[in-house]
């Protein structure tokens, strides 16, 4: 457990390089080709680090200016998951999860009920953050485990069911995406784009990054929309021109730089990929296997950029205008695309679309972070990381479907809210899972 904390303490950067490292030995690909892939995903995640950087340091800035205008008043706030990721390591659930997951992963490749071989051992704080949270909610260690367990089959099922949008529209062949608010919030993508497509004219409407550029030429490429988009977002925030230049220059970057970083990461994943294929298709024929990847590599998009852009401004509305929240959208806003990334590749990378699913999928999140972040801000204090006055919670998983059904539904703190949560969750995971399989796309 001591090697496991001292791997975890060195952050995903070096975490997950020295996975791809070891995965690599085992599937065969020598000591040199295995570094030379952990180094690529090294500085392919260096990379995405300094972008997401970008980002939070100064659009988050533009964040918080734009609270501050819309006089918000909200007195709880989301410290993104920068913040809350410490809070699920720190728990004694921490490491456990780690050791849960694998041993999940393992038996559901073993039964066929996954297809996912989950190397991204960083973003199972999710699953210690769920687990963690049970446990403050019910005071028992073994409900925390059977929340990991549970949260676990759900991801690596959600893994499996987005294949078709990894594959096709991200092109990311042989990766799947089975962690974080991308998987689990997109099921609500389906419903809602078939709902679309059945009502006509507003069928016909597709605005994306590729749509724009066609019909704008020059002026509608990716760094040009991150520039207008940042302009207006430094604007809306009150700063002055100058400085709303400066955030448009930067937004510009940050459109043009992601999707440069994420192909180092592909670099080192597809040797992996291509390795894994090869030996498991030797014992599971016709197997199919994917590499569980962080969503980090859906940012490379145009369209996620440009529409997790749009959701700073839409987000905070949402937050003014819902009734009875208290929090205040902050340490997230600035990497929203991770919430929209797999309803962007449903919609085929039609922002349009995106802002209507994304607008119910980011309503759902900060209604379920109201519910959370008393228990969240419990955790905080528990394993010290949270001064007392201060009043936090999160979206990234704080505002996360799975952690508030099992946290409500171990308790038995039956509500209409949970009801109704449960009922539109459930209702849009099997809705989505039966549409791709279908379909013969999953």
């Amino acid at each position: 457990m001591q090697v496991l904390q001292y791997i975890v303490d060195l952050g995903a950067t070096v975490m997950i390089p020295i996975v791809i490292f070891i995965v690599g030995l085992i599937f065969g690909n020598g000591i040199g080709k295995s570094l030379k892939s952990g180094i690529s995903v090294g500085i392919g995640f260096t990379g995405i680090s300094l972008v997401i950087s970008l980002l939070t340091d100064n659009l988050g800035k533009a964040a918080e200016a734009m609270a501050k205008n819309f006089h918000l008043g909200l007195n709880v706030v989301d410290v993104g998951w920068p913040g809350t990721s410490p809070l699920a390591w720190a728990s004694n659930l921490g490491l456990v999860a780690i050791v849960v997951s694998i041993i999940v992963n393992a038996i559901m490749l073993l039964t066929k009920m996954t297809k996912v071989v989950n190397v991204d051992i960083w973003n199972i704080w999710h699953m210690a953050f769920t687990g963690a949270i049970v446990q403050i909610a019910t005071g028992s260690f073994t409900w925390g485990i059977v929340a990991i367990v549970v949260h676990a089959i759900i991801a690596f099922k959600l893994g499996d069911i987005f294949k078709p949008v990894t594959d096709n529209f991200f092109e990311l062949e042989g990766i799947s995406i089975p962690h974080g608010s991308s998987a689990t919030m997109g099921i609500f993508a389906k419903p809602i784009d078939d709902l679309i497509e059945a009502i006509p004219g507003l069928r016909d409407i597709n605005i994306s990054s590729k749509t724009i550029e066609k019909k704008f030429g020059v002026f509608g490429q990716p760094s040009i929309i991150g520039a207008v988009l940042g302009l207006i977002i430094g604007l809306l925030a009150g700063f002055s021109v100058g400085k709303s230049l400066q955030l448009a220059i930067q937004m510009a970057a940050v459109m043009v730089l992601m999707p440069v970083v994420v192909k180092y990461i592909m670099e080192g994943l597809i040797p992996i990929s291509e390795s894994a294929k090869k030996i498991m298709d030797k014992h599971f024929k016709n197997s199919e296997f994917t590499i569980g990847m962080d969503p980090a590599l859906l940012l490379g998009d145009a369209d996620v950029i440009a529409a997790g852009l749009l959701f700073v401004p839409i987000t905070l509305l949402i937050a003014m205008l819902m009734p009875g929240n208290r929090i205040l959208p902050f340490g997230d806003l600035a990497t929203i695309g991770f919430f929209i990334a797999i309803a962007t590749g449903v919609h085929k990378g039609n922002i349009f679309r995106t802002l209507i699913s994304g607008s119910v999928i980011m309503t759902i999140t900060l209604w379920i972070s109201n519910q959370t972040w008393q228990l969240q801000d419990k955790l905080g204090r528990s394993v010290g990381l949270l001064a007392e006055g201060k009043k936090v919670g999160s979206l990234d998983q704080g505002g996360n479907p799975i952690t508030y059904l099992l946290t409500e539904g171990i308790t038995k703190h039956i509500t209409i809210g949970f009801i109704v949560i449960l009922v539109l969750y459930v209702a849009a995971f099997v809705y989505t899972y039966v549409s791709y399989k279908k379909n013969k796309l999953y």
